[in-house]
């Protein structure tokens, strides 16, 4: 990559709800020398964004681009080291601004929670990114960074203890926060599609459909996302029970691409899940199986909706609309733990803590998909050289780990 750009950074859907978020975050993150753009369609709206971002940002760059125009997008690109994005549904906004990032080598972070579209830049643009040096780094917030992370450092531990590969791993999620219009827009977007072209429905139910080759994928048979089941089976120590994580799905491959990426390090009979908290209360059963029943109903429903467009203009009154989320005070009130167990083939065992105050899915994220676009932006020597479609931990590494904990996250291994 050139060095002689005029942008470090360009936020691209500066005017969003998660894209303002993460702008009052570069804000005070940021280093002061900090070549900073924000980005989107309408001048006046992203004037009024710095404005309102107050005198710190008045020499920050206005970039008017929009997602479906591929000329603007290009120029966009060739002008700044990297481009963070907030712009989504991805799977129908998203691959033109990875084409532009693809060939002009420039690094990409995104939030992506959409297995389909994470696929189609693979299929596409991987190869040519590698060719440029770009790191198109997908998932960059709750989804899928602490999942992501928590294996990787889990597995470092590993290394440094000589204990073996990682085998039996499971995360189990707690979280006090609410589900953005963007990320409904997104399974609307997914489910739309397999409508469409039912084939791709095998990109959401493969464990490893994001593999960079999956005859190398070790045989561990069935992984199910869907759990019911008392938390004392995942480890001794826990009580209660454990449900069906919503984003089980989605991060699961994202490890598992991690794993691909950096060589199957992780072990030839890694298997990896993650599970929700339901609680120690008599009423725990029922929520963990309330959690797997409402999901898989949830999914179903939407699926038969999405298939004709009365059902398309029914979800459109019902859910709600992108761009749209909680406010400040729900935001500051949110929080989230996420507690990884894993064992490894010497029979050792371990647990990663990944936590964070804020609303998991605007104001922890905001967090990371800032503190991401900084890494890619400024931390280039302390990275692994691998390009191409990438996952947080696989691009980034230590240094986002780093860089997370220094933003007030804990990240920890534990050896138990």
């Amino acid at each position: 990559m050139t060095d002689n750009r005029e942008f470090d950074l360009v936020l691209f859907g500066a005017t969003g709800f998660v894209g303002k978020l993460t702008a009052q975050y570069l804000l005070g993150a940021a280093p002061a020398e900090a070549r900073i753009a924000l980005a989107g369609r309408s001048l006046d709206k992203l004037t009024t964004v710095r404005d309102e971002l107050g005198p710190a940002a008045a020499n920050w760059g206005l970039v008017v681009a929009d997602s479906t125009d591929q000329t603007a997008l290009d120029a966009l690109a060739a002008r700044t080291t990297v481009v963070v994005t907030t712009v989504g549904p991805y799977l129908r906004y998203g691959i033109p601004l990875v084409a532009a990032c693809a060939k002009a080598g420039t690094h990409y972070a995104d939030l992506t929670g959409e297995p389909l579209f994470i696929r189609d830049a693979i299929d596409r643009y991987h190869e040519q990114a590698v060719e440029t040096g770009a790191k198109i780094v997908n998932s960059c917030g709750y989804d899928s960074i602490p999942s992501d992370l928590s294996v990787y450092q889990l597995y470092k531990h590993t290394v440094a203890d000589n204990t073996g590969e990682l085998e039996d791993t499971t995360l189990i999620a707690s979280l006090k926060g609410g589900v953005s219009g963007g990320t409904i827009d997104s399974g609307r977007a997914m489910m739309e599609a397999i409508a469409a072209d039912p084939a791709k429905g095998s990109v959401m139910s493969h464990p490893y459909s994001l593999s960079p080759d999956k005859s190398m994928e070790p045989n561990v048979g069935r992984q199910t996302d869907q759990a019911l089941q008392r938390a004392s089976s995942i480890d001794p120590s826990l009580d209660g029970w454990v449900g069906t994580f919503v984003m089980a799905a989605h991060n699961t491959k994202i490890v598992r691409r991690t794993n691909g990426l950096l060589g199957w390090v992780y072990g030839k009979n890694f298997r990896y899940r993650e599970v929700m908290n339901a609680g120690k209360s008599a009423a725990a059963p029922l929520v963990a199986a309330g959690m797997a029943g409402g999901i898989v109903a949830t999914m179903a429903a939407g699926a038969v909706l999405s298939r004709v467009a009365v059902g398309r203009k029914l979800l459109d009154r019902i859910v709600p609309k992108p761009g749209t989320g909680p406010s400040e005070q729900a935001r500051t009130s949110g929080w989230f733990t996420m507690k990884t167990y894993a064992r490894t083939s010497s029979g050792a065992k371990y647990v990663a803590t990944f936590s964070g105050a804020g609303d998991p899915g605007y104001q922890a994220t905001a967090v990371m998909l800032g503190q991401a676009g900084l890494c890619l932006a400024f931390d280039g020597t302390k990275q692994p050289e691998l390009a191409g479609i990438l996952t947080p931990a696989a691009a980034m590494g230590d240094a986002l780990t780093d860089r997370l904990r220094a933003a007030g996250m804990t990240i920890e291994v534990e050896r138990t």
